[in-house]
């Protein structure tokens, strides 16, 4: 193997003021920006072979985009489109992605946004210098919690709220772990820092959605890359330098910062939660990093990349059953979360619209002895913590909404429990199985190589 060679970079995605923001069942406009919304990419070259991974601060991206944004970055960078790897990181005040209930997509953005995606790729490929790498785990069990509660009529409701006395225990497990990949030069500087983390966005748990002013402009009219972006900053601090701190999310569609067991937190500002919870975290990473030896570091490391064009097969509806979802859909709003009418009635008509099969993507990477799994969807945390007990690598790094975004994807349990996450999926139970199956397949065939 050819000694390896490393660069990381970031460009600028943050959307113009008018944007609609993405996140939630009202059609928000962006009137401020809190900070920075980034693509940050990590390129990796051994010899002939190079792997890009970029994770960008939006809520999510479709396969036509990533797809863009590849042959983009493989016409100005040459790395082959299979060997780059894009995922977002769920920022609920973003721009929108994808038209959804009640939110209207930005089709001018998104045409922008490849091009973007590619120059942080090809600024990340300007930056090359020979390097070393090494692998690390950290935990941080305080900051995540299951979101599915199982109540005493025995149902299972997502958010159920704080103090709640009806709540009997969480319906499903956490994954507290952060897994780290640091890069280093020469000179042992910094380089970049990827991260892997299952918690989706902080925003919402924090109270900025429901913060009335910020200097005149409503909170929640704010863009921010969430606590993916304040990460960043903290890791930053405490390693003392300007390296690239990427935090790629995990498996977390049932996963969130809302301990339903303690009162709401209060903060002395509505950003205050978000910058705690990237703080604790960074705390937890930096940890990790420092508990490495100089002999974990390798110059040599294995690189490689492997994908499936996954068949996705949504859930079908009969005539009768769009057209109650049609009338049901006449109400402006949902009442709340557990609304199970108006969720399944709009999930009905936007899925009746699409095709009943689409190819999506899974892919894998190996940086060595760590595997890297992509994964296209909101993923139930269960999917993760079962691809990385039974992977074959010594170390093993998932991260959602990978290349794609199809919506949630629950296990089979959670059908059966029902819930806000199994009325609006687009996905059918036997549909986390498979994407496991082709997962481990992927790091199989990696591992072998």
């Amino acid at each position: 193997m050819k000694p390896l060679r490393a660069g990381a970079a970031r460009s600028i995605l943050t959307p113009a003021l008018g944007a609609h923001i993405a996140g939630y069942f009202e059609d928000r406009v962006a009137q401020d920006v809190h900070d920075q919304l980034c693509a940050k990419a990590l390129v990796l070259e051994s010899g002939d072979t190079s792997l890009a991974i970029v994770v960008c601060d939006l809520i999510s991206l479709q396969l036509a985009d990533t797809d863009r944004a590849k042959a983009l970055a493989q016409e100005q960078t040459g790395i082959p489109a299979s060997r780059i790897f894009i995922s977002a990181t769920h920022t609920h005040f973003g721009p929108t992605t994808s038209h959804g209930a009640n939110t209207m997509g930005e089709m001018d953005y998104l045409d922008w946004v490849p091009g973007r995606i590619a120059d942080s790729i090809g600024l990340a490929q300007n930056r090359l210098r020979p390097a070393s790498l090494a692998h690390a785990a950290g935990a941080c069990p305080g900051e995540c919690h299951n979101r599915r509660y199982l109540m005493k009529d025995g149902t299972v409701v997502t958010n159920p709220g704080y103090m709640n006395p009806e709540i009997v225990r969480a319906a499903g497990p956490t994954d507290p772990e952060v897994g780290l990949l640091v890069i280093i030069g020469e000179d042992r500087d910094p380089i970049a820092a990827l991260a892997n983390y299952s918690l989706h966005y902080v925003g919402g748990a924090s109270g900025a959605a429901s913060s009335p002013r910020e200097g005149g402009t409503p909170v929640d009219l704010s863009i921010t890359a969430d606590y993916f972006g304040a990460f960043e900053l903290a890791l930053q601090r405490m390693a003392g330098c300007d390296l690239v701190a990427i935090m790629m999310n995990g498996c977390c569609g049932d996963i969130n910062n809302i301990d339903v067991f303690h009162p709401a937190p209060a903060g002395p500002d509505p950003w205050h939660q978000i910058y705690r919870v990237a703080d604790v975290v960074a705390a937890a990473t930096f940890q990790a990093w420092r508990g490495l030896h100089t002999t974990d570091f390798h110059q040599t490391v294995a690189l490689g990349a492997a994908d499936d064009r996954f068949v996705f097969r949504r859930r079908q509806f009969t005539p009768e059953q769009v057209a109650a979802a049609k009338q049901r859909a006449k109400a402006e709003s949902p009442r709340n979360l557990g609304d199970r009418e108006w969720l399944e009635a709009h999930t009905t008509i936007e899925l009746s619209q699409r095709p009943p099969a689409q190819e999506t993507l899974i892919q894998a990477l190996r940086i060595g002895e760590v595997g890297l799994v992509g994964l296209p969807g909101e993923m139930f945390v269960e999917i993760g913590l079962e691809i990385k007990q039974r992977s074959p690598f010594r170390q093993t790094l998932v991260g959602e909404l990978a290349n794609d975004w199809l919506g949630y994807i629950p296990t089979p349990r959670a059908f059966e429990e029902g819930s806000y996450e199994v009325y609006t999926t687009p996905a059918g139970p036997s549909t986390a199985p498979a994407m496991i199956a082709s997962a481990l397949g992927l790091l199989g065939r990696l591992a072998e190589a």
